[in-house]
């Protein structure tokens, strides 16, 4: 971290956004919503990863993350999901990163030392068995912000770029599957699956 930043904690943050970025791109890949061959490999963090090559897709994922920016400064955001929707619109998988930022703790951390902790994500994430689970026909993907309260006024652009969602929730808990986490100062983040218990009600079909 630089030490003439006057704002570590935003620095933090945009650090965070930048990840999300790309963790977000990876999950899609991964996931196989698309063609391989809409994406192609790049380095960050110097790791091996994927960048969408359709500008509608990249600008969609970079905006749905830096749309967040002011938002993580500001210690709003509780969880970002990465949300895979059957036919009829109702989820059939969650990708959650739950995260905190101590800003006290903000201005002691060097910046390679935390992108040296979000690599770890980056490399776990390729190797989780939980992403293999195809996807049902026709589904759809969006990304959804979960926020400790709503602001009162929309201070920047980027805010106004997210609108409140009707996104569909389920009934009973759901199943959770760990896929990798990071308790430390300034940042704790977490990433885990989540899918609809077997008990969970089932639409009703046409």
């Amino acid at each position: 971290m630089n030490p003439k930043d006057d704002n570590p904690s935003g620095e933090v943050a945009r650090t965070l956004v930048e990840f999300l970025e790309v963790a977000i791109t990876m999950i899609v890949f991964l996931k196989g919503f698309y063609p391989s061959a809409a994406f192609e490999r790049r380095r960050y963090m110097n790791v091996v990863v994927q960048r969408a090559r359709h500008p509608e897709l990249r600008d969609y994922i970079h905006s749905s993350a830096f749309g967040l920016l002011p938002f993580i400064e500001k210690g709003l955001v509780e969880r970002v999901a990465v949300i895979f929707f059957s036919e009829d619109s109702v989820p059939v998988e969650r990708f959650i990163f739950k995260l905190t930022i101590n800003p006290s703790c903000a201005a002691s951390v060097e910046e390679g030392q935390l992108e040296f902790a979000l690599r770890s994500f980056l490399i776990k994430l390729p190797v989780s068995k939980s992403l293999v689970k195809p996807l049902p026909q026709n589904c759809r993907w969006e990304v959804t912000a979960y926020l400790r309260s709503l602001p009162q006024v929309c201070s920047s652009k980027a805010e106004e770029l997210w609108i409140p969602t009707d996104t569909k929730q389920w009934q009973k808990p759901p199943v959770i599957t760990p896929v990798k986490s990071l308790n430390s100062e300034p940042l704790c983040l977490q990433l885990y699956v989540e899918h609809p218990s077997l008990s969970e009600p089932q639409p009703c079909q046409a």
